[in-house]
């Protein structure tokens, strides 16, 4: 697993072991940033469910102003400040070790990007989207990019986002929702 582009492109990050962490594939990360590649720059992110970290280091490394890491196993954020180190992008970026629901019911800051690949067999996608637009931390035009498995419905009512069609990747639909701005 490697940062695709931007300042640390190129720079491999590390990986756990075992099946705890499941990364997203190359092509996936690549498809994803390709469609951010012109909002990135300034931007304010929010890995949620960080893991390794890839996802939110690959958005600083492509010019996001900075990015908040959470993630509830101390595990997973040694990896992540490691690669965050790797990179050189550890002055841009906060770790916190704390569940999700947590951390949102604590943040008054606004992000304009918030990057939400939880573990498949939970619900923690659809409590997450709930928790983020009942407390309102996406800015005005703010971006969602949700992973999940092909067959796993996405179930609840999100206000104030709009969805865009589901993409698939292999085994894997990634939804871009942007937040709607009431005229």
């Amino acid at each position: 697993m490697r940062v695709i582009a931007g300042t640390a492109g190129g720079i491999h990050l590390l990986t756990p072991e075992g099946m705890l962490t499941r990364p997203t594939i190359e092509r996936v990360k690549e498809a994803i940033f390709s469609s951010l590649q012109f909002e990135l720059p300034g931007m304010r992110v929010l890995d949620l469910f960080a893991g390794t970290g890839q996802m939110g280091i690959e958005a600083l490394s492509r010019g996001a102003k900075c990015a908040d890491f959470v993630d509830h196993r101390r595990e997973a954020l040694d990896l992540v400040r490691e690669n965050l180190r790797r990179t050189g992008l550890a002055d841009k970026a906060e770790v916190h070790c704390m569940d999700y629901e947590s951390f949102l019911q604590s943040r008054k800051t606004r992000y304009d990007l918030i990057l939400l690949d939880p573990p498949y067999g939970e619900n923690f996608l659809e409590k997450s989207l709930k928790i983020i637009t009942e407390i309102d931390i996406l800015s005005n035009d703010g971006i969602i990019i949700s992973e999940r498995p092909v067959g796993k419905p996405l179930v609840g009512d999100f206000p104030g986002l709009i969805a865009k069609k589901d993409r698939r990747y292999g085994t894997v639909l990634i939804t871009k929702f942007r937040k709607s701005i009431e005229e």
